[in-house]
């Protein structure tokens, strides 16, 4: 097989590695939001990430980070059990708050309007 097609068999086997990813996220995504809303005090810009991470405008390596961050919280799997009351999400909100931190500039302000109205719409209230 020549490079160039290998290459891009990588490339193909990774794009779909990824797209699985996203669906997952998306199926999960707003039974574990509801879960978390009371434990997590990030939960807006989690959510604005979330918005972030399905925008076609957002830059694919940015979207990419934020999907793997996203797929981390909602998917079962995971280095600390979530049901362990206090420290469960421990792990998850430390890679979100490095992750949200390092794309920062590319959460806009219609994302977080989008996370805050979605929020109301799942009936998920923050306190703050």
């Amino acid at each position: 097989m020549p490079p160039e097609q290998a290459a891009e068999d990588e490339k193909g086997h990774r794009d779909a590695k990824t797209a699985r990813k996203a669906s997952e996220v998306r199926k999960q995504f707003w039974s574990v939001i509801a879960k978390a809303a009371k434990q997590l005090p990030i939960i807006e810009e989690i959510v604005a990430g979330y918005y972030c991470a399905f925008d076609r405008n957002t830059p694919f390596k940015v979207r990419l980070t934020l999907i793997g961050a996203l797929a981390y919280f909602v998917l079962p799997l995971d280095v600390v059990p979530d049901f362990i009351v206090g420290i469960g999400f421990a792990d998850d909100v430390a890679l979100l708050t490095y992750v949200l931190k390092t794309v920062h500039n590319n959460i806009t302000d219609t994302h977080r309007l989008r996370a805050k109205q979605a929020l109301s719409e799942h009936d998920i209230h923050v306190e703050r």
